[in-house]
């Protein structure tokens, strides 16, 4: 693997931001998030201390920025200091697990994408249920991903991509944030789809991993638009394709995978927020009403547009949305990941 150990030592850094600065919030508060927070917390008074995210990916990564994005619209909404705490590792699931571990009081929310849907078909010891060990609280958005290499790759389109790698299967190199990301899945559709199996070069997010593409260190991905548009609009990877029915807007010249000539790579990433189960439901509440202010502010709409993607519509910022989606994607994951016979480690 041509990886580089100070971008891996980099995406190990916790790293933690709130919507004021991080040392006000801490002397405001003598410490982040739930810590020291009784369980069932105060419902009447929600919130009355920070309130700490939970991304289970790396700093600078998608679901990083999407969290970033409505943290401080939320706060604002919900009258408290937000913090955004990155716990990466295995896939998300070192985060989910935390977040399913810690006080059912509010006070600890986590933003997970598609990998919450992915992770039970994945993992033999998961250590958590989705849809027991969580409570849902809204869907936030779903995000296109795109087919992206290093910028002196020498296949000029998609199908020559795929002529390329399968004439290349032993030399070229696929990244990605890890089993069960979405960068994962994605690469296994294309793998699925192209009908070759390649050298996976794993990351502990896809921060790092955008990072490596772009230095040549590796040399293709699939990565959410999130994080890719600005490299793309700046020329500092070659990029192939995006992975859904329709176009970006923001990405107007970048064709889609059917009409690239691969049909069968189609995959978008919807995000969510979750507490941990047994949170009282006006809490429950009161985040979801922040979620959908959020999402409904200019500021975050604008944002999401640049980086080719939109908000959910407000039904679907709710927990029962949000639950309903959650099951129909353990379903049909379940039996993709099954059939492509993948297994975490």
């Amino acid at each position: 693997m041509r990886t580089t150990s100070r971008y891996r030592a980099a995406a190990r850094t916790i790293a933690v931001i709130g919507v004021v600065s991080l040392a006000a919030a801490c002397a405001g508060s003598g410490g982040t998030g739930g810590e020291g927070a009784t369980t069932g917390g105060a419902t009447g008074g929600y919130p009355e201390q920070n309130i700490t995210f939970v991304v289970p990916f790396s700093a600078g990564g998608p679901t990083d920025t999407v969290t970033r994005m409505i943290a401080d619209p939320m706060a604002a909404k919900l009258g408290a200091k937000i913090v955004v705490q990155n716990a990466e590792g295995a896939g998300g699931t070192v985060g989910a697990g935390e977040v399913a571990r810690a006080e059912p009081d509010g006070y600890t929310v986590l933003m997970h994408h598609i990998g919450m849907s992915t992770a039970p078909a994945l993992y033999k010891d998961l250590g958590y249920k989705p849809l027991e060990s969580f409570q849902m609280v809204g869907l936030v958005t779903e995000v296109p991903m795109t087919v992206v290499a290093r910028k002196d790759f020498p296949p000029a389109s998609l199908k020559d991509l795929v002529t390329y790698v399968k004439a290349n299967a032993s030399k070229v190199t696929l990244a990605n944030a890890g089993i069960g990301a979405a960068s994962h899945l994605c690469g296994l559709l294309f793998q699925t789809a192209a009908g070759v199996k390649l050298q996976e070069v794993p990351y502990e997010g896809t921060g790092p991993a955008l990072t490596d593409l772009v230095g040549g260190q590796v040399d293709f991905m699939c990565d959410q638009t999130t994080n890719t548009s600005g490299q793309i609009s700046a020329g500092e990877v070659k990029a192939y394709a995006v992975t859904t029915p329709e176009r970006v807007k923001s990405l107007p010249d970048l064709p889609t995978t059917a009409e690239a000539g691969l049909p069968q790579l189609e995959v978008s990433v919807w995000h969510g927020l979750y507490v941990p189960a047994g949170t009282p439901q006006d809490v429950v509440q009161k985040l979801s009403d922040a979620l959908k202010a959020a999402l409904a502010d200019q500021k975050v709409v604008d944002q999401m547009a640049k980086l080719g993607t939109a908000p959910v519509p407000a039904e679907d910022a709710t927990p029962q949305a949000h639950k309903a989606k959650l099951e129909e994607q353990l379903a049909t994951w379940a039996k993709v990941i099954a059939d492509a016979g993948v297994k975490a480690s």
